[in-house]
């Protein structure tokens, strides 16, 4: 049986729009990988244009595996991201390939590279949806006091205003009969469960703001309107406006008429400016990456730095 410890895993992660993908398809063509998606919204069909999804001429003939895989609205959890991610990367390493983990979703990769456990079950179960009309009825402060009665440690990890996220943790309780935090316990542990080289790109802000404003544009250039109301046609207004799609519930309320075009993009720009923000700070919290400034570089040269390093570390012979 192989180890899996024993499996390369490179990945590539850092906040929206430093060109993670460009860079990745760059390493990838000189060292003979593919690239596994770590993107929480390029997994779902139709919603190409928002999420700066990489095209098959972009692709440059490298594989690049799980996006496109399910339409938006059906029920994904993390946990099967994990075993789909988990399953390609023993795929791609025994063809002789090495994987490539790309995105920006900090949860995903982590889920990918550590020992981390997450509670099966369905994602919108009957359990799930008793508890909201409880917090409907009887408020969430019920529902939380019961939570660290059945838990006590949740409070450490959960905001008695945080409702979501108390409906989720009894849900897990109910579901698997264990604590929620005892899913917890290992996020404080940063031990890979692979051969891993983790790459973070980064940029001067100011550069990196200016970049997410002007993709911004590009997309409505692009047609990201026209996809919204493809998708608003399918009936998947209430899942675009429920999650962190940021472009697309800001473009439902403009096609509402409840702001106008102008606004929503203004929005949309901030809102993403907040979100990379956000997974830098996740990044950061990380000691194993190893940080290159993108600042004025190509993506060859990006490719470049990477290798060196990997070079150094006789991660790989090239």
């Amino acid at each position: 049986m192989i180890d899996i410890s024993k499996r390369k895993l490179i990945a590539i992660v850092g906040p929206t729009a430093t060109g993670k993908s460009n860079v990745a398809i760059e390493l990838a063509k000189r060292i003979d990988g593919e690239i596994i998606s770590a993107d929480s919204m390029q997994i779902y069909k139709g919603m190409d244009i928002g999420t700066a999804k990489v095209t098959p001429d972009e692709m440059n003939g490298i594989p690049h595996h799980l996006i496109d895989i399910i339409s938006p609205a059906e029920p994904f959890s993390v946990a099967e991201y994990q075993k789909l991610a988990r399953r390609l990367i023993d795929e791609i390493s025994e063809r002789g390939k090495i994987p490539i983990l790309v995105g920006g979703t900090g949860l995903y990769v982590r889920s990918v590279i550590d020992k981390l456990e997450f509670p099966s079950g369905e994602i919108s179960s009957k359990v799930r949806r008793q508890l909201e009309q409880r917090a409907k009825l009887e408020g969430s402060e019920v529902l939380y006091k019961e939570l660290i009665e059945k838990d006590p440690k949740a409070a450490e990890i959960v905001h008695p205003n945080n409702v979501r996220r108390i409906i989720r943790a009894l849900e897990i309780i109910e579901l698997t009969g264990k604590p929620f935090s005892y899913y917890h316990s290992e996020w404080k542990s940063r031990e890979s469960i692979y051969d891993l080289a983790i790459f973070g790109l980064t940029m001067d802000r100011k550069l990196l703001y200016e970049r997410i404003d002007r993709r911004v544009d590009k997309m409505i250039e692009a047609g990201l309107i026209d996809e919204v109301k493809e998708l608003q046609s399918k009936g998947y207004e209430k899942f675009l406006t429920s999650q962190q799609a940021i472009g697309y519930k800001e473009l439902i309320r403009y096609l509402k008429g409840e702001s106008s075009l102008e606004e929503a993009i203004d929005i949309i720009k901030s809102r993403t400016r907040q979100y990379a923000k956000r997974q830098l700070t996740w990044f950061r919290a990380d000691p194993r990456i190893k940080w290159i400034d993108v600042t004025r570089k190509t993506p060859a040269e990006v490719a470049d730095e990477i290798i060196n390093e990997l070079k150094k570390r006789q991660f790989i012979i090239v």
